[in-house]
């Protein structure tokens, strides 16, 4: 009896075995070779599935910075004030086996309050500028590249001042909404670099440039304002260019330098350039402060600044920004 009872309870072990066997689940090892996953399964399945490439890269930053003064009864004198700027960066980049797409704009706008004056709120700062290059890849670091430029303003600029004799301030107005507005057409060849630490180095020389300068507003089409003809609304120019910028320099822990060039010359005044200049230092306190420094230069024969005289004569046009506040990447 005992005997039967040994070959049963085997019986029953390999039963036993044998379904914990069909039961078990077995877990993928994972293997990533090449840039693809691949997906053992047991020993016996093998299932490749292909790493998604990512071709776009977007992002931005915004920044926001206000300042105020109030004064009352304010024995050492002065007046009450209010000051704001924002600006709004965006950027979308795209790469894929031999061609690139880099696309910036960037947008800014500051005014400035002050309660003892006539004209008491007035604009401080307003730029818009769009640039886009499509190139396809030569070698390692040089592109044949077409890269369109697009500068203006969004509101009306006024020139504050207080005729000789007369204790009432006046505006003019000298520019507003393409007028000017500056689209720049050009194509070369393009040297650009990546660094380890993510800066970039970017120059574009463009034997085959047109320039296109727009005046809108009838009052200073009129005037031949930027270089117009008087009564025209557009100019068109051809000519060389290079452009030249570098992108997030690292300078000091959490100081960073972002910079752009765009010089152009007419062919037939050769050698009379155009010249655009910016540079941004930004220094970063934390992920949502920071302080900017930003200097923009500008240089066009075409353009005549009016004086406090009356008088107009071509000058360097210079603006610098310092500013404290909230930014925020994205």
């Amino acid at each position: 009896m005992s005997k039967y009872l040994l070959i049963f309870g085997l019986f029953l072990l390999c039963l036993s075995h044998s379904i914990q066997a069909q039961d078990r689940q077995y877990i993928p090892d994972t293997v990533l070779i090449n840039g693809d996953t691949l997906l053992m399964l047991g020993d016996s399945l093998l299932i490749e599935v292909p790493v998604k490439e990512i071709f776009w890269k977007t992002g931005g930053n915004y920044n926001l910075n206000i300042q105020q003064v109030t004064l009352s009864n304010w024995s050492a004198g002065g007046s009450s004030t209010f000051a704001l700027n924002t600006g709004l960066a965006l950027f979308a980049n795209y790469k894929k086996d031999n061609k690139v797409w880099d696309t910036q704009l960037n947008v800014s706008l500051g005014y400035n309050r002050q309660d003892d004056r006539a004209y008491q709120t007035r604009k401080t700062n307003d730029n818009f500028n769009f640039v886009s290059n499509y190139g396809r890849e030569l070698s390692k670091f040089f592109y044949l590249s077409t890269q369109l430029d697009a500068r203006t303003q969004l509101l009306a600029g006024y020139k504050y001042s207080r005729p000789s004799g007369s204790d009432v301030e006046v505006r003019t107005k000298i520019s507003d909404l393409l007028s000017p507005g500056y689209v720049q057409s050009s194509t070369g060849l393009n040297y650009r670099k990546t660094y380890k630490d993510k800066s970039k180095i970017s120059v574009i020389l463009s034997p085959f440039t047109g320039r296109f300068t727009i005046v809108l507003d009838d009052s200073l089409s009129r005037a031949g304002a930027f270089g117009v003809v008087p009564g025209e609304n557009v100019r068109a120019e051809a000519g060389v260019s290079i452009a030249a910028s570098v992108t997030d320099v690292k300078l000091m822990q959490n100081i960073t330098w972002t910079s752009d060039i765009n010089l152009f010359s007419n062919y037939e005044v050769f050698g009379n350039m155009v010249v655009n200049f910016k540079s941004v230092i930004k220094m970063r306190v934390n992920k949502f402060i920071s302080t900017r420094i930003e200097t923009v230069l500008i240089y066009d024969e075409d353009v005549f600044i009016k004086q406090d005289d009356g008088s107009s004569k071509q000058a360097l046009q210079l603006q610098n920004l310092i500013n404290f506040g909230i930014s925020l990447d994205f």
